[in-house]
């Protein structure tokens, strides 16, 4: 559609000109005489800009921008003068005009200052957008579930959203930990301002402390401007800690300071920087047990815990999983243009599953069942083999070198991991790699440990 345009000048041919050359370029336009006519215009059709005389035969420009702007709080409108002083054009501005020209104007000269105009409409329009589809997008709905155990956790969301209460979220991988921190942040009183995720696991322990604080220039060699750090990126919204647990003990003592009193200097810094952050904290650790072993600090898990949130999982609430296939099914149905179902016996079938991935395995499993699948409905042949029983061994072609050396990898992964009690900092010492290359190994083998 094209942009509307309304307006209002006393003076009929410089009227008729504006409304004559507007329309060349295209804009729909609408005019009027009076000030009043031209809000009661605006009243009964909103304009994508209002373009207004300041000396008008009943009520003044300033008053017709006052007047529009408690109609519609995101109108632009642009003043015309031919009388302009800084005062009235600083009025002007503060009462919400987005600019102010003084006559005689060129017909150019205007003309880009409402392309501008309409463009910075666009995008507050934009971004008013993405904020309602981020905030739709971590919604309850999304959060699936309707046993008892997810009845209690959606009643805790609620009231924990409305603090600013540190939050430690505690569950087996694949719970959902991260949707449910995002959650909690954008039905905050924060949630316009920046959630900064980071997972403590996934970056070597030498660079924690420098992503999370930031550093100054010349805190080492290559840090040739100043960085800020994640604490500071998120100043006045949250930051999400996802495997807290995976903390080095030094990084840990900052942490602390941080919820205590809000400060931290970054890496070469000398001088204290104090932010205002809700911190969301998430592990898949028993940190009572690694308070015990010394591998992370009681007050600090104290500090972390004001608010402790337990995510079943999947095998505990295995009333939702038809719900949440249905859920998954929509997504991916859409995504590939099928309309696949699952069969009864399907349903049943998935429902007796254990499911040590949660839900992320679910997820997975139908979007695989969508992508391959012929049947539809879905047959309980269609499922992945190790859920519905079948040994498959006599028809298994036989594995590669590679393949071999992958599987064997991933058992003794799997094995220092349990003999360290998941400590990845400490598995990675044994295995001879850095905590980086385990973190993207365990990954790459869906380890779940």
């Amino acid at each position: 559609m094209k942009p509307r345009i309304l307006v209002i000048e006393d003076e009929m041919i410089m009227r008729v000109t504006l409304e004559d050359a507007l329309t060349a370029q295209g804009y729909t336009v609408r005019s009027c005489e009076r000030g009043q006519q031209g809000v009661d215009a605006y009243e009964e059709t909103p304009f994508d800009l209002v373009l207004t005389d300041v000396r008008l035969p009943d009520i003044n420009g300033l008053e017709v921008l006052r007047r529009l702007r408690e109609i519609d709080e995101t109108s632009v409108i642009i003043l015309m003068t031919a009388f302009g002083t800084i005062k009235d054009a600083v009025d002007a501005m503060k009462l919400g005009a987005f600019d102010y020209i003084t006559k005689p104007f060129s017909l150019e000269e205007l003309g880009l200052i409402i392309k501008r105009a309409l463009q910075v409409k666009a995008m507050r329009e934009e971004n008013i957008r993405l904020k309602r589809d981020l905030s739709q997008c971590f919604s309850y709905p999304n959060i699936i579930g309707e046993s008892d155990e997810m009845k209690k956790l959606f009643a805790l969301i609620d009231r924990v959203s409305r603090t600013d209460s540190t939050v430690l979220l505690s569950g087996e991988s694949g719970t959902g930990k991260e949707l449910i921190a995002s959650t909690i942040h954008y039905h905050s009183t924060r949630k316009d301002k920046p959630m900064i995720k980071i997972n403590c696991g996934a970056l070597p322990e030498n660079l924690i402390e420098s992503e999370l604080f930031g550093y100054e220039k010349g805190a080492f060699t290559g840090a040739t401007k100043r960085k800020p750090g994640r604490f500071e990126l998120a100043h006045g919204g949250s930051i999400f800690l996802d495997e807290v647990g995976d903390l080095p003990l030094q990084t840990q003592v900052k942490l602390l300071r941080v919820l205590q009193d809000g400060t931290f200097e970054p890496l070469g810094g000398t001088e204290s920087i104090t932010v205002d952050v809700r911190i969301i904290a998430a592990t898949n650790k028993d940190l009572h047990k690694e308070v015990k072993e010394g591998r992370f600090r009681e007050d600090l898990y104290y500090r972390l815990s004001v608010i402790p949130l337990n995510i079943p999982p999947l095998r505990n609430r295995r009333e939702d999983i038809p719900l949440l296939i249905e859920h998954f099914l929509k997504r991916y149905n859409s995504r590939y243009g099928k309309n696949l179902r699952f069969s009864k016996e399907a349903i049943t079938t998935l429902m007796g599953y254990d499911f040590p991935g949660n839900v992320r395995e679910l997820e997975n499993i139908v979007e695989r069942v969508v992508t391959l699948s012929e049947n539809n409905p879905v047959r309980k042949e269609d499922l992945p083999e190790h859920i519905t029983g079948k040994d498959g061994s006599a028809e298994a072609e036989p594995l590669s070198l590679n393949e071999v050396a992958q599987e064997a990898e991933k058992n003794h992964i799997i094995r220092i991991l349990r003999e360290t009690g998941g400590n990845r900092t400490r598995a990675a010492e044994i295995l001879g790699i850095s905590r980086k290359t385990l973190w993207e190994k365990i990954n790459l083998y869906r380890i779940k440990i």
